[in-house]
């Protein structure tokens, strides 16, 4: 009887299982490869989502000054704490409006920071006494990305003389 060894009873393919370093070294490469192209492909996508995330937040905060101004009558002033009387009741000089204050308009803790960290920017001001307005009563904008005022990278809202004043530029405003 002939015992063959116990190397050669097993299949050819079971006989050299495991991978070889350059195997390894090579998928190793690929994966590389593949998240070089998903990060080219990712980090331009950033910068569009904050831009985005600040737009969103600007009409959020623009809203709640619009239901403050609703319910108060006016939009908040400095004297008032600006944006922060969407959060915390300010105190009134007159009682009436104190109690008028039907807040906060903003979800507590809500931090009013864009994108890039920077504090939003509200500046009230002052109408003509004529009855006419180009637009709301305020500016409320971002710093954006550098931080900077007046530049053109800030994050503005977009004003009533801004829009379309008919159907037919509105839908040409819409092309863009």
């Amino acid at each position: 009887m002939l015992v063959r060894p116990a190397e050669s009873r097993l299949p050819k393919t079971l006989a050299r299982a495991g991978f070889t370093l350059i195997e390894i070294l090579l998928v190793i490469v690929i994966i590389m490869m593949l998240a070089a192209a998903l990060v080219a492909f990712v980090l331009p996508q950033q910068a569009g989502a904050e831009k985005n995330t600040t737009r969103l937040l600007l009409m959020q905060v623009q809203t709640s000054l619009d239901n403050y101004r609703m319910n108060v009558g006016h939009y908040p002033s400095e004297d008032e704490g600006g944006l922060g009387a969407l959060l915390v009741k300010p105190q009134f000089e007159n009682e009436q409006l104190g109690e008028r204050w039907a807040g906060p308009y903003l979800k507590p803790g809500s931090k009013l920071l864009d994108a890039w960290g920077h504090q939003l920017t509200y500046d009230l001001q002052n109408l003509p006494t004529n009855g006419q307005t180009n637009g709301i009563p305020y500016r409320l904008f971002s710093l954006g990305p550098d931080g900077q005022p007046d530049t053109d990278d800030d994050i503005k809202l977009q004003t009533g003389s801004d829009t379309a004043t008919d159907s037919k530029s509105a839908l040409d405003l819409n092309k863009k």
